[in-house]
C-alpha cells in the first residue's frame, strides 16, 4: 500500500513517517506540506491513501479532500485533527473521507484506523 502523508507540520509528518515505518508493507510514496502540493503530488504518485491534516495554511484539509475525491478517486483518505474527532468526522465523511484520527492519540490509534480502512470490503 502506497500513502501520502499530508501535514504542515513537520514534526508531525516525521512522527506519523515513524509509526508507519513499523509496517514493512506499506510505503510512503511522498509528502505534502500544504493542500496545493497534497493535491499536486496525489495526481502524480496515486497513492493508496492518503493521511490528511485538516488543518492547514490556504486549503483546508476537507477542500482537499474534495478536490481528491474527484481527481484522485480510488485514493482512501483519512483526515487527522487535533480537535475532537467526533465533531470533525460528519464534516470529513461528507467531504468524501473515510474516516478521522485524533493527532493526539496517533501512536494509538492510527495503525488500527488505516487498517480499518483500508480492509477489503466483504
Amino acid at each position: 500500500m502506497r500513502i501520502l502523508v499530508v501535514d504542515d507540520n513537520e514534526h508531525v509528518r516525521r512522527g506519523v513517517l515513524n509509526i508507519l515505518a513499523s509496517e514493512t508493507a506499506w510505503e510512503v510514496c511522498g509528502q505534502a506540506k500544504d493542500g496545493e502540493e497534497a493535491i499536486r503530488k496525489a495526481r502524480e504518485l496515486l497513492p493508496d491513501l492518503v493521511l490528511l491534516d485538516i488543518s492547514m495554511p490556504g486549503m483546508n484539509g476537507l477542500e482537499v479532500t474534495r478536490i481528491l475525491r474527484r481527481e484522485v478517486a480510488k485514493a482512501k483518505i483519512l483526515i487527522m485533527s487535533q480537535h475532537d474527532p467526533s465533531q470533525i468526522l460528519p464534516r470529513a465523511l461528507d467531504a468524501g473521507a473515510q474516516g478521522c484520527v485524533d493527532k493526539g492519540n496517533l501512536a494509538t490509534d492510527l495503525l488500527p484506523r488505516i487498517q480499518s480502512i483500508m480492509r477489503p470490503s466483504a
